[in-house]
């Protein structure tokens, strides 16, 4: 039971590593063909078709690149897809929120406090909040409103709220975030795999047939690479928000996350606008610091430290755990060397709120989280930071052993 957990820890790692790799990728390669559409600039002896070229100089090297509105007359011989960076970071992201947060839903996606769901039911309804972003968005773009973009994006972000407040109330603050992340995420993907790529192929084929392509498609795919655009900002926050219990573990955790979107498009316009020849809206700035100020008041006012956790009824895991023999002695290890920061109130100099929001006072808290306690104070030494409260060998031998004993007894049930 105990090699599974590591193993399961390192293939968490291998695959957020992945996802990361490839994130970089396609956010990378998202914003550079951004920036340099709107960077083309007229030239006198452009050949027929093309709207706009840019010299850019990267690596010693210059590139001379030209872009046609439609396609060129003829089909280049060589011809390179954007696709596989946006298909790979949708796969490892999904695969990854189903190995912490589907496998781990009784400890980082149910709130009983919230929604006492069962372990498949929880795992549906995140399915399902996913899927249904991406049905309900494609809905909106084709829908008669597509004819004014800028009302398609209002409507968007009022769905985002509505969506950022349901989640709040049915799941733990960090999944609720993660899975608005999640939910943005496929939009941006599914826009790449039904609807920027199929375009494409039809240009493709009609250049291929000698025919004239149909410029609406090349349109129909920039607006949905725009819409990217300014969501990807908003969808990198929502990713790292499970590491600050400022963002997530508040009462106002999703109006944070809905706000997030307007800093998206702050930023976002500032760069586009820059990039296209527009000068500097360094106006955009002091929108976004606005904004940025009012997630940090909207942390505090009040934070949500959870207060009812102590009334929580154990999982049926947790109670397999707190019932497990050395229970009791790693009960007394965990609260006096990790519970002076990772508590309801911290005393801890400098820590005024839970690390990722883990608390670690009650039974029910140190039952709750047994696996991360023996990956992290048990088999390593990441807890407590440097040693400070000196928990020592033996001690995190105990832990290793109540937690090893634990997972035999579950596993002979």
């Amino acid at each position: 039971m105990y090699d599974i957990a590591i193993l399961w820890d390192w293939l968490a790692f291998a695959v957020r590593w992945l996802h990361i790799i490839t994130a970089i990728a396609w956010i990378g390669s998202s914003f550079y063909f951004i920036a340099l559409d709107l960077g083309l600039r007229k030239g006198p002896d452009l050949p027929p078709g093309v709207t706009g070229e840019e010299w850019q100089v990267h690596g010693g090297g210059f590139y001379h690149v030209r872009k046609y509105n439609v396609a060129p007359e003829a089909m280049p011989e060589h011809l390179t897809w954007f696709k596989w960076e946006s298909y790979w970071t949708w796969i490892s992201g999904a695969a990854l929120l189903m190995i912490v947060y589907w496998a781990g839903a009784q400890l980082y996606l149910i709130d009983p406090g919230k929604a006492d769901l069962a372990t498949w039911q929880a795992i549906a309804i995140s399915a399902a909040f996913i899927g249904v972003g991406w049905v309900g968005y494609d809905a909106l773009c084709r829908s008669p409103l597509k004819s004014n973009p800028t009302l398609v994006m209002l409507v968007l972000f009022a769905g985002i709220v509505v969506a950022s407040w349901l989640l709040n109330q049915i799941f733990t603050g960090r999944a609720a975030l993660l899975h608005l992340g999640a939910m943005t995420a496929t939009i941006m993907t599914a826009n790449v795999a039904m609807v920027i790529m199929p375009n494409q192929r039809i240009v493709v084929a009609d250049l291929k047939a000698g025919r004239t392509p149909d410029p609406k498609y090349g349109q129909i795919a920039k607006l949905r690479s725009t819409h990217n655009n300014y969501l990807t900002l908003p969808v990198i926050f929502l990713m790292l928000s499970n590491h600050y219990p400022l963002a997530f573990a508040t009462e106002y955790a999703w109006i944070i996350a809905a706000l997030v979107f307007l800093i998206g498009v702050s930023i976002r316009h500032y760069f586009n606008t820059m990039h296209a020849g527009g000068g500097r809206p360094t106006w955009t700035w002091a929108i976004t610091i606005v904004l940025f100020l009012t997630l940090a008041w909207l942390s505090s006012v009040p934070l949500w430290r959870g207060e009812e956790a102590e009334a929580q009824v154990m999982t049926p895991e947790a109670q397999l755990y707190a019932a497990a023999p050395g229970f009791e002695e790693v009960h007394q290890i965990v609260t006096g060397r990790c519970s002076m920061c990772h508590a309801r109130d911290p005393v801890w100099p400098g820590i005024r709120w839970a690390p990722k929001g883990v608390l670690l006072e009650t039974e029910a808290d140190v039952a709750g989280h047994a696996r991360p306690i023996y990956l992290q104070a048990g088999v390593t030494h990441a807890m407590p930071p440097a040693n400070l409260t000196e928990l020592d060998e033996a001690g995190r031998r105990a832990i290793r052993a109540w937690y090893r004993g634990a997972g035999r007894d579950i596993a002979l049930r």
